[in-house]
């Protein structure tokens, strides 16, 4: 998705871990059938979080004037991570074991989820239309489908964020209470949008 909207050093291709992987195809066959996923980002390079992180900070700035720097930092921390490479804060996508995606048809056409990918606002919350199912239906479901499919292979969901699910980081980690997280962070060199070099950290 941000090597389609031009964003600088951003990958053509979408990488995620082996374990990663093998659970996405586990909830894949949990769907309904005639239903697909489409997956929008998966790693991220640093310096992709970093342009996303300051991007996001400037349009909530924006949008809301009167906000401090800190209500700025706090809304902006709603929708993208801190960009940091430390082993306890690390930024889920750095790890390869974040994704961002949503349902499909088998043509590969999205489903009605509710609001787009990375729309900052409320209706982006995976328990939204929980709490106003009247407003619509087809969203509710299909939240509901997204969400068991992936929780049920060992995924977790960020609350404020329908599309986006973790498995194995620090944020997993801490969602499952376990003692470490199974993945750290991986540095890439990108060059025309594909990954060069990488190593784990």
């Amino acid at each position: 998705m941000y090597y389609e909207q031009g964003i600088p050093d951003s990958l053509k291709s979408i990488y995620i871990r082996k374990n990663t992987y093998e659970r996405l195809i586990e909830a894949l066959n949990l769907l309904p059938q005639n239903y697909s996923f489409i997956l929008y980002d998966g790693y991220r390079p640093l310096q992709v979080q970093q342009y996303l992180f300051q991007l996001f900070s400037q349009v909530i700035k924006k949008r809301n004037p009167y906000f401090s720097e800190e209500d700025v930092l706090k809304e902006t921390l709603k929708f993208v991570a801190f960009p940091s490479i430390e082993p306890y804060k690390t930024s889920p996508h750095l790890t390869g074991g974040a994704l961002d995606l949503t349902l499909g048809d088998l043509a590969g056409n999205p489903l009605d989820l509710g609001s787009a990918f990375d729309e900052m606002s409320k209706k982006s919350a995976t328990c939204y239309y929980e709490q106003y199912p009247n407003e619509n239906e087809e969203a509710l479901r299909n939240r509901r489908i997204l969400f068991h499919a992936m929780t049920a292979v060992g995924f977790t969901n960020y609350s404020e964020e329908w599309w986006h699910y973790d498995y194995g980081n620090v944020t997993w980690a801490r969602r499952v209470n376990a003692t470490e997280a199974k993945y750290g962070a991986i540095e890439a060199i990108i060059e025309t949008n594909q990954i060069k070099e990488f190593r784990y950290l």
